[in-house]
Protein backbone atom coordinates (compact mmCIF):
# COMPACT_ATOMS: atom_id res chain seq x y z
CA UNK A 1 0.00 0.00 0.00
CA UNK A 2 1.56 3.25 -0.88
CA UNK A 3 1.26 5.57 2.16
CA UNK A 4 0.59 9.45 1.34
CA UNK A 5 2.82 10.95 4.05
CA UNK A 6 1.57 14.83 4.50
CA UNK A 7 4.06 17.64 5.29
CA UNK A 8 3.01 20.07 7.61
CA UNK A 9 5.85 22.75 8.84
CA UNK A 10 5.81 24.89 11.42
CA UNK A 11 7.25 28.38 11.27
CA UNK A 12 10.35 27.55 12.72
CA UNK A 13 11.46 24.90 9.71
CA UNK A 14 9.79 26.71 6.98
CA UNK A 15 12.46 29.46 8.43
CA UNK A 16 15.19 27.12 7.98
CA UNK A 17 14.08 25.88 4.83
CA UNK A 18 14.07 29.53 3.81
CA UNK A 19 17.69 29.77 4.86
CA UNK A 20 19.04 26.74 3.20
CA UNK A 21 17.32 27.24 -0.15
CA UNK A 22 18.79 31.24 -0.23
CA UNK A 23 22.32 31.16 1.39
CA UNK A 24 23.59 29.76 -2.05
CA UNK A 25 24.42 26.27 -0.02
CA UNK A 26 24.93 23.16 -3.13
CA UNK A 27 21.58 21.44 -3.61
CA UNK A 28 20.25 18.66 -0.85
CA UNK A 29 17.13 16.85 -0.56
CA UNK A 30 15.89 19.22 0.86
CA UNK A 31 16.59 21.91 -1.79
CA UNK A 32 15.46 19.41 -4.51
CA UNK A 33 12.06 18.92 -2.70
CA UNK A 34 11.11 22.54 -1.69
CA UNK A 35 12.10 23.26 -5.42
CA UNK A 36 9.87 20.46 -7.07
CA UNK A 37 6.82 21.40 -4.58
CA UNK A 38 6.26 24.45 -5.65
CA UNK A 39 6.90 23.56 -9.24
CA UNK A 40 3.97 21.40 -8.43
CA UNK A 41 1.71 23.66 -6.41
CA UNK A 42 2.07 25.83 -9.82
CA UNK A 43 0.52 22.65 -11.97
CA UNK A 44 3.59 21.46 -13.55
CA UNK A 45 2.65 18.48 -14.89
CA UNK A 46 5.75 17.26 -16.26
CA UNK A 47 7.56 18.14 -13.14
CA UNK A 48 5.05 15.98 -11.02
CA UNK A 49 5.96 13.13 -13.07
CA UNK A 50 9.77 13.11 -12.96
CA UNK A 51 11.27 12.39 -9.22
CA UNK A 52 8.30 11.70 -7.24
CA UNK A 53 10.37 9.32 -5.42
CA UNK A 54 12.79 11.53 -4.10
CA UNK A 55 10.07 13.59 -2.70
CA UNK A 56 8.11 10.68 -1.34
CA UNK A 57 11.47 9.27 0.32
CA UNK A 58 12.43 12.76 1.55
CA UNK A 59 8.70 13.16 3.07
CA UNK A 60 8.69 10.22 4.64
CA UNK A 61 11.58 10.81 5.89
CA UNK A 62 10.17 14.45 8.00
CA UNK A 63 7.04 12.57 8.93
CA UNK A 64 8.51 9.61 10.36
CA UNK A 65 11.64 11.54 11.61
CA UNK A 66 12.09 15.15 11.50
CA UNK A 67 13.47 18.07 9.41
CA UNK A 68 17.13 16.81 10.26
CA UNK A 69 16.44 13.05 8.93
CA UNK A 70 14.83 14.84 5.75
CA UNK A 71 18.03 16.77 4.92
CA UNK A 72 20.50 13.53 5.51
CA UNK A 73 20.38 11.02 2.96
CA UNK A 74 19.85 7.50 3.93
CA UNK A 75 22.56 4.59 3.80
CA UNK A 76 22.78 3.57 0.45
CA UNK A 77 22.68 -0.13 -0.05
CA UNK A 78 25.78 -1.81 -0.99
CA UNK A 79 28.84 -4.50 -0.70
CA UNK A 80 30.61 -3.68 2.98
CA UNK A 81 34.19 -2.76 2.29
CA UNK A 82 36.49 -5.36 2.35
CA UNK A 83 39.36 -3.82 4.05
CA UNK A 84 38.60 -2.97 7.69
CA UNK A 85 40.86 0.49 8.60
CA UNK A 86 43.57 -1.95 10.13
CA UNK A 87 43.93 -3.43 7.23
CA UNK A 88 43.98 -0.57 5.13
CA UNK A 89 46.61 1.04 7.44
CA UNK A 90 48.56 -2.08 6.66
CA UNK A 91 48.21 -1.72 2.53
CA UNK A 92 48.73 1.75 3.34
CA UNK A 93 52.35 0.65 5.13
CA UNK A 94 52.87 -1.94 2.64
CA UNK A 95 52.66 0.54 -0.52
CA UNK A 96 55.29 2.86 1.30
CA UNK A 97 57.80 -0.02 2.21
CA UNK A 98 60.75 -0.95 -0.35
CA UNK A 99 59.47 -2.82 -3.07
CA UNK A 100 60.26 -6.69 -2.83
CA UNK A 101 62.95 -7.98 -4.16
CA UNK A 102 63.77 -8.74 -7.83
CA UNK A 103 60.70 -6.28 -8.64
CA UNK A 104 61.35 -2.21 -8.92
CA UNK A 105 58.26 -0.69 -7.64
CA UNK A 106 54.99 -2.05 -5.79
CA UNK A 107 52.39 -2.82 -8.55
CA UNK A 108 48.53 -3.62 -7.57
CA UNK A 109 49.11 -7.31 -8.19
CA UNK A 110 51.90 -7.24 -5.83
CA UNK A 111 50.14 -5.31 -3.03
CA UNK A 112 46.47 -7.64 -3.21
CA UNK A 113 48.81 -10.64 -3.11
CA UNK A 114 50.96 -9.53 -0.13
CA UNK A 115 47.54 -8.29 1.59
CA UNK A 116 46.39 -11.70 1.48
CA UNK A 117 49.73 -13.05 3.25
CA UNK A 118 49.18 -10.08 5.87
CA UNK A 119 45.81 -10.39 6.26
CA UNK A 120 43.00 -13.57 7.10
CA UNK A 121 41.48 -12.55 2.96
CA UNK A 122 41.61 -15.80 0.97
CA UNK A 123 41.71 -13.38 -1.93
CA UNK A 124 41.82 -9.75 -2.90
CA UNK A 125 41.03 -7.95 -6.23
CA UNK A 126 43.21 -5.31 -7.70
CA UNK A 127 40.48 -2.88 -7.78
CA UNK A 128 39.70 -2.94 -4.07
CA UNK A 129 43.79 -2.37 -3.48
CA UNK A 130 43.73 0.67 -6.08
CA UNK A 131 40.19 2.14 -4.14
CA UNK A 132 42.10 2.46 -1.15
CA UNK A 133 45.22 3.33 -2.38
CA UNK A 134 43.43 6.37 -4.48
CA UNK A 135 41.23 6.90 -1.20
CA UNK A 136 45.01 7.85 0.61
CA UNK A 137 46.32 9.96 -2.39
CA UNK A 138 49.08 6.85 -3.02
CA UNK A 139 50.94 5.99 -6.13
CA UNK A 140 53.23 3.26 -5.08
CA UNK A 141 54.52 3.08 -8.93
CA UNK A 142 55.85 6.33 -9.69
CA UNK A 143 58.83 8.37 -8.36
CA UNK A 144 59.88 11.51 -8.34
CA UNK A 145 63.35 12.58 -8.10
CA UNK A 146 64.62 15.48 -6.32
CA UNK A 147 67.62 17.41 -5.23
CA UNK A 148 67.40 17.89 -1.10
CA UNK A 149 69.76 20.48 -0.02
CA UNK A 150 71.67 20.24 3.16
CA UNK A 151 70.34 23.85 5.08
CA UNK A 152 72.86 25.03 6.87
CA UNK A 153 74.80 28.28 7.71
CA UNK A 154 76.33 28.25 4.34
CA UNK A 155 73.29 27.89 2.72
CA UNK A 156 71.13 30.61 4.75
CA UNK A 157 74.21 32.72 3.97
CA UNK A 158 74.57 32.30 0.11
CA UNK A 159 70.81 32.29 -0.30
CA UNK A 160 69.99 35.73 1.23
CA UNK A 161 73.09 37.15 -0.31
CA UNK A 162 71.63 36.51 -3.80
CA UNK A 163 68.20 37.56 -3.26
CA UNK A 164 69.25 40.55 -0.87
CA UNK A 165 70.88 41.30 -4.59
CA UNK A 166 67.27 41.10 -6.51
CA UNK A 167 66.04 43.08 -3.86
CA UNK A 168 68.10 45.93 -4.43
CA UNK A 169 67.10 48.95 -6.25
CA UNK A 170 68.68 49.17 -9.85
CA UNK A 171 71.86 50.85 -10.24
CA UNK A 172 73.34 51.40 -14.02
CA UNK A 173 77.30 51.65 -12.65
CA UNK A 174 76.49 48.21 -10.22
CA UNK A 175 74.20 45.94 -12.49
CA UNK A 176 72.91 42.80 -11.28
CA UNK A 177 73.81 39.72 -13.85
CA UNK A 178 72.85 36.20 -13.67
CA UNK A 179 74.89 33.99 -15.17
CA UNK A 180 75.03 30.38 -16.53
CA UNK A 181 75.33 27.76 -19.23
CA UNK A 182 73.48 25.09 -20.62
CA UNK A 183 74.00 21.71 -23.22
CA UNK A 184 71.68 21.44 -26.43
CA UNK A 185 71.60 18.55 -28.96
CA UNK A 186 72.02 19.39 -32.82
CA UNK A 187 69.52 17.22 -34.42
CA UNK A 188 68.99 16.96 -38.21
CA UNK A 189 66.68 15.47 -40.14
CA UNK A 190 66.92 12.48 -42.16
CA UNK A 191 63.62 12.74 -44.15
CA UNK A 192 62.10 16.27 -45.03
CA UNK A 193 58.89 16.66 -42.76
CA UNK A 194 55.53 16.99 -44.35
CA UNK A 195 54.14 20.66 -43.34
CA UNK A 196 50.57 21.17 -41.79
CA UNK A 197 46.92 21.56 -43.93
CA UNK A 198 43.82 22.11 -43.19
CA UNK A 199 42.70 18.93 -41.13
CA UNK A 200 46.28 17.32 -41.02
CA UNK A 201 48.99 18.09 -38.36
CA UNK A 202 52.71 18.42 -39.38
CA UNK A 203 54.32 15.29 -39.31
CA UNK A 204 57.96 14.60 -38.95
CA UNK A 205 59.88 11.42 -39.12
CA UNK A 206 61.00 8.80 -35.84
CA UNK A 207 64.52 8.60 -37.05
CA UNK A 208 66.82 11.49 -36.84
CA UNK A 209 70.74 12.43 -37.00
CA UNK A 210 72.73 13.47 -34.17
CA UNK A 211 74.86 16.44 -35.13
CA UNK A 212 77.09 16.54 -31.91
CA UNK A 213 76.47 19.25 -29.28
CA UNK A 214 76.42 22.94 -28.48
CA UNK A 215 76.59 24.96 -25.65
CA UNK A 216 74.74 28.16 -24.24
CA UNK A 217 76.34 30.73 -22.28
CA UNK A 218 72.99 33.04 -20.76
CA UNK A 219 73.47 36.24 -19.25
CA UNK A 220 70.74 38.03 -17.71
CA UNK A 221 70.00 41.42 -16.41
CA UNK A 222 68.15 41.51 -13.10
CA UNK A 223 67.06 45.38 -13.12
CA UNK A 224 66.34 45.73 -16.48
CA UNK A 225 64.71 43.26 -19.82
CA UNK A 226 67.75 42.36 -21.25
CA UNK A 227 69.46 38.79 -21.82
CA UNK A 228 72.38 37.76 -23.70
CA UNK A 229 72.72 34.03 -25.14
CA UNK A 230 76.27 33.33 -26.61
CA UNK A 231 76.40 29.81 -28.33
CA UNK A 232 79.63 28.00 -28.59
CA UNK A 233 81.19 25.17 -28.78
CA UNK A 234 82.38 23.72 -25.30
CA UNK A 235 81.89 25.24 -22.07
CA UNK A 236 85.50 25.05 -20.85
CA UNK A 237 87.42 27.15 -18.20
CA UNK A 238 88.63 29.14 -20.99
CA UNK A 239 85.31 29.72 -22.98
CA UNK A 240 83.77 31.32 -19.17
CA UNK A 241 87.15 33.56 -19.22
CA UNK A 242 86.54 34.59 -22.02
CA UNK A 243 82.54 35.16 -21.18
CA UNK A 244 83.48 37.35 -18.59
CA UNK A 245 85.77 39.54 -20.48
CA UNK A 246 83.01 40.01 -22.90
CA UNK A 247 80.93 40.81 -20.34
CA UNK A 248 83.04 43.96 -18.84
CA UNK A 249 84.70 44.95 -21.92
CA UNK A 250 81.72 44.61 -24.76
CA UNK A 251 78.18 43.97 -22.48
CA UNK A 252 78.49 46.13 -19.60
CA UNK A 253 81.25 48.94 -20.84
CA UNK A 254 80.01 51.58 -18.62
CA UNK A 255 79.59 49.04 -15.32
CA UNK A 256 82.02 50.27 -12.21
CA UNK A 257 81.63 46.58 -10.50
CA UNK A 258 79.22 44.07 -12.52
CA UNK A 259 77.79 41.53 -9.66
CA UNK A 260 77.49 38.10 -11.24
CA UNK A 261 75.12 35.52 -9.75
CA UNK A 262 76.44 32.18 -10.78
CA UNK A 263 76.02 28.76 -9.54
CA UNK A 264 79.10 26.24 -8.29
CA UNK A 265 80.15 24.96 -11.34
CA UNK A 266 84.47 23.87 -10.87
CA UNK A 267 84.67 26.52 -14.07
CA UNK A 268 83.03 29.46 -12.62
CA UNK A 269 86.11 30.82 -10.30
CA UNK A 270 88.46 33.63 -10.87
CA UNK A 271 91.48 30.78 -11.24
CA UNK A 272 89.75 30.38 -14.86
CA UNK A 273 90.84 33.78 -15.75
CA UNK A 274 94.48 33.09 -15.11
CA UNK A 275 94.31 30.14 -17.37
CA UNK A 276 92.99 31.83 -20.06
CA UNK A 277 94.71 35.08 -20.23
CA UNK A 278 97.67 36.33 -18.54
CA UNK A 279 97.76 38.37 -14.92
CA UNK A 280 97.52 41.53 -15.94
CA UNK A 281 94.77 41.01 -18.53
CA UNK A 282 93.00 38.19 -15.33
CA UNK A 283 93.22 40.78 -12.75
CA UNK A 284 91.77 44.20 -15.25
CA UNK A 285 89.23 41.84 -15.62
CA UNK A 286 88.47 41.06 -12.02
CA UNK A 287 88.65 44.31 -10.92
CA UNK A 288 85.52 44.74 -12.27
CA UNK A 289 83.66 41.81 -11.38
CA UNK A 290 81.87 40.79 -8.28
CA UNK A 291 81.37 37.11 -7.56
CA UNK A 292 78.22 35.69 -5.89
CA UNK A 293 77.21 32.13 -5.83
CA UNK A 294 74.01 30.28 -5.25
CA UNK A 295 73.99 27.29 -2.38
CA UNK A 296 74.74 23.97 -3.67
CA UNK A 297 71.53 22.01 -4.82
CA UNK A 298 70.03 25.43 -4.84
CA UNK A 299 70.42 26.57 -8.55
CA UNK A 300 66.77 27.81 -8.84
CA UNK A 301 68.04 31.01 -7.25
CA UNK A 302 69.79 31.95 -10.11
CA UNK A 303 67.16 33.53 -12.03
CA UNK A 304 68.86 32.89 -15.54
CA UNK A 305 67.21 29.44 -14.81
CA UNK A 306 63.86 30.44 -15.33
CA UNK A 307 65.11 32.58 -18.47
CA UNK A 308 66.79 29.51 -19.98
CA UNK A 309 63.31 27.85 -19.59
CA UNK A 310 61.07 30.21 -21.42
CA UNK A 311 64.72 29.86 -24.56
CA UNK A 312 63.77 26.17 -25.00
CA UNK A 313 60.07 26.30 -24.64
CA UNK A 314 59.83 29.29 -27.14
CA UNK A 315 62.71 28.70 -29.51
CA UNK A 316 64.40 25.00 -29.25
CA UNK A 317 61.21 23.54 -28.68
CA UNK A 318 62.00 21.34 -32.68
CA UNK A 319 65.11 19.72 -34.60
CA UNK A 320 68.22 22.14 -35.34
CA UNK A 321 70.77 20.34 -37.10
CA UNK A 322 73.96 22.89 -37.25
CA UNK A 323 75.31 25.33 -35.16
CA UNK A 324 75.14 28.14 -37.53
CA UNK A 325 71.23 27.71 -37.64
CA UNK A 326 71.08 27.73 -33.32
CA UNK A 327 73.08 30.87 -33.62
CA UNK A 328 70.83 32.46 -36.00
CA UNK A 329 67.53 31.72 -34.51
CA UNK A 330 68.00 32.22 -30.56
CA UNK A 331 69.57 36.00 -32.26
CA UNK A 332 65.95 36.56 -33.71
CA UNK A 333 64.35 35.10 -30.20
CA UNK A 334 66.88 37.23 -28.19
CA UNK A 335 66.20 40.64 -30.12
CA UNK A 336 62.70 39.95 -30.04
CA UNK A 337 62.47 39.09 -26.44
CA UNK A 338 64.34 42.20 -25.00
CA UNK A 339 62.56 44.51 -27.61
CA UNK A 340 59.21 43.31 -25.82
CA UNK A 341 60.33 44.39 -22.23
CA UNK A 342 60.28 40.81 -20.96
CA UNK A 343 61.38 40.47 -17.59
CA UNK A 344 61.46 37.65 -14.74
CA UNK A 345 59.29 38.86 -12.00
CA UNK A 346 61.01 37.51 -8.82
CA UNK A 347 58.74 37.50 -5.82
CA UNK A 348 60.92 35.18 -3.18
CA UNK A 349 62.27 37.27 -0.53
CA UNK A 350 64.76 37.32 2.35
CA UNK A 351 61.80 37.82 5.08
CA UNK A 352 59.80 35.51 2.64
CA UNK A 353 62.66 32.78 3.02
CA UNK A 354 62.99 33.61 6.70
CA UNK A 355 58.92 32.40 7.07
CA UNK A 356 58.76 29.67 4.71
CA UNK A 357 61.77 28.05 5.52
CA UNK A 358 62.50 29.22 9.21
CA UNK A 359 62.58 26.20 10.85
CA UNK A 360 65.39 24.82 8.81
CA UNK A 361 67.73 27.73 9.63
CA UNK A 362 70.48 26.92 11.69
CA UNK A 363 70.31 28.06 15.27
CA UNK A 364 72.36 30.15 16.67
CA UNK A 365 74.99 28.59 19.56
CA UNK A 366 73.79 30.97 22.23
CA UNK A 367 70.43 29.57 22.16
CA UNK A 368 71.59 26.74 22.48
CA UNK A 369 73.62 27.22 25.52
CA UNK A 370 70.27 29.29 26.95
CA UNK A 371 67.76 26.22 26.44
CA UNK A 372 70.36 23.71 27.75
CA UNK A 373 70.56 26.21 31.05
CA UNK A 374 66.75 26.65 31.16
CA UNK A 375 66.31 22.40 31.38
Amino acid sequence: MNVRYRVELSQTERDQLTTLLSGGKPQTSADFVGGRCRRQRRGDREERRRGGSTVYRTKRRFVLGNLEAALSEEPRPGAHRKLTGKEEAILVATACSKAPAGRARWTLELLAGEMVKLTEHAKLSRETVRRRLAENDLKPWRKDMWCIPQVDAEYVARMEDVLDLYAEEPNPKRPVVCFDESPTQLIGEIRQPIPAAPGQLERYDCEYRRNGTANLFVFLDVHRPWRKVKVTQRRSAEDYAHCMRELVDVLCPDADCIRVVQDNLSTHSAGALYRAFPPAEARRILRRLEFHYTPKHASWLNMVEIEIGVLRSQCLDRRIDTRQQLASEIAVWERQRNASGARIKWMFTTNKARVKIGRAYPQPASLHKGQAKES
